[in-house]
């Protein structure tokens, strides 16, 4: 499966905020990317530009390609909830999304190596889909042969974050999935209706 494999600094400066984790590049030129850096004069942007600018953001920030994303937005839309809420929610629910958000891996980029590489399960079984989606009460652990990797183990040291629809248990290096989050929940900051707003023309 394609992604993004470009600079990602380069990204997070278009985008005016560190949309892939901290990154020490973006704190020394926070100002948008290109040949006269902030000398550039900017014209006000269209109201298409904004709304594109926000899906393009919202996809950089899962690592979601436009194909895989457009069909996000096409099961939020049947669904009876806000449709907006429900496209973050259905992002959130992603494997590689929730091994990171657990601390295995400090970015979802390596999320995504560590379940295409088969070191994660779910409810005791491989799974090596990153875009698996879970369902609440699903059980998410390290593969037992895994558990010795010294990147997992480094990563889960440094993970200070906890959130409220997820579990960890340290010692058994496994956690749940315990509800879908609410908008307030999910601390991306995306404005979603924007994203709706586009794919409605």
């Amino acid at each position: 499966m394609a992604r993004y494999r470009g600079p990602k600094s380069k990204i997070a400066r278009k985008f005016g905020e560190a949309i892939f984790g901290d990154d020490k590049s973006f704190e020394k030129k926070n100002y948008p990317p290109g040949h006269h850096g902030n000398n550039r004069r900017r014209g006000k942007k269209s109201e298409y530009a904004i709304q594109l600018m926000e899906k393009q953001k919202a996809k950089y920030t899962y690592g979601i390609l436009e194909k895989q994303f457009r069909n996000l937005f096409a099961e939020a839309n049947r669904s009876k909830g806000v449709t907006g809420e429900v496209l973050l929610q259905l992002c959130e629910s992603r494997l590689d999304n929730v091994v990171y958000r657990m601390g295995m891996s400090p970015s979802r980029r390596g999320a995504r190596q560590l379940v295409s590489h088969r070191h994660v399960t779910v409810n005791g079984n491989l799974v090596n889909i990153p875009s698996y989606k879970l369902k609440p009460g699903d059980v998410v652990g390290v593969r037992e042969k895994s558990k010795s990797v010294q990147a997992i183990i480094s990563a889960l040291e440094a993970n200070s974050s906890v959130y409220e629809w997820i579990t960890w248990n340290s010692d058994k290096l496994e956690g749940t999935y315990v509800a879908v989050p609410e908008r307030i929940q999910i601390p991306e900051n995306i404005k979603e209706q924007l994203i709706v707003e586009l794919y409605s023309k």
